[in-house]
């Protein structure tokens, strides 16, 4: 198993990157919110699972260690799958995760897409007494995370979609005027489901963009 990829990043896109290792090119794929902690050029440490199926291998990268056991056992959930895992911690971050599934709150685990009641409901059912705690939980906005040197902690919104379409090779300006038309989603988002879905925004800020 790759447990993590240590190298200098060679691309990003809005689903992964391209991490240089000993003169070889890995493509991991990777949550918005750690593409948008990425940038090309410099160096950076991810966190991975490796999923082996019979006709591919796909590389799984995460901000730390513990992103990525959360995403390794929220695959021991019956129908769950790596995409459905990785769309969760897409979404929430671990700590939200776990006090989801620790309280019942379906509505939050409903957020994520592909996540019906039922399937929220056996989230809960199979993983509540098995998610733990750890120190990295104790904020959104915490410490700079461990596993990527030089890089910011975890932003607002508006930074981490501003950074992310940066990375992807937009300008500061063009970025910033994307962020200042995607306001009213993102107010909406918040109004209806309590946070802001910085996967979606991007998505939408790349069609915005890739009109003008």
């Amino acid at each position: 198993m790759i447990a993590s990829v240590n190298g200098r990043v060679a691309a990003v896109s809005p689903d992964g990157a391209v991490v240089e290792v000993g003169g070889v090119g890995l493509s991991v794929q990777c949550t918005p919110g750690t593409i948008a902690r990425l940038q090309v050029g410099e160096q950076a440490r991810l966190a991975t699972s490796l999923v082996v199926r019979e006709d591919s291998l796909t590389l799984y990268g995460f901000a730390d260690d513990d992103e990525r056991q959360l995403f390794e056992l929220l695959q021991t959930a019956n129908g769950v799958g790596p995409r459905l895992a990785q769309a969760v911690l897409a979404i929430h971050p671990p700590r939200e995760v776990r006090r989801a599934v620790s309280l019942g709150d379906l509505k939050a685990l409903m957020q994520v897409p592909g996540i019906g009641k039922k399937g929220a409901e056996r989230l809960v059912l199979e993983l509540r007494d098995r998610l733990g705690t750890t120190a990295t939980d104790t904020s959104l906005d915490g410490p700079a995370v461990p596993g990527l040197p030089g890089v910011a902690p975890v932003s607002p919104w508006r930074d981490q979609l501003g950074q992310a379409l940066v990375g992807l090779g937009w300008s500061t300006r063009e970025a910033d005027i994307a962020v200042l038309e995607l306001v009213p989603v993102a107010d909406a988002q918040l109004a209806e489901n309590g946070q802001v879905e910085v996967a979606v925004l991007l998505r939408q800020a790349l069609r915005m963009l890739g009109r003008s």
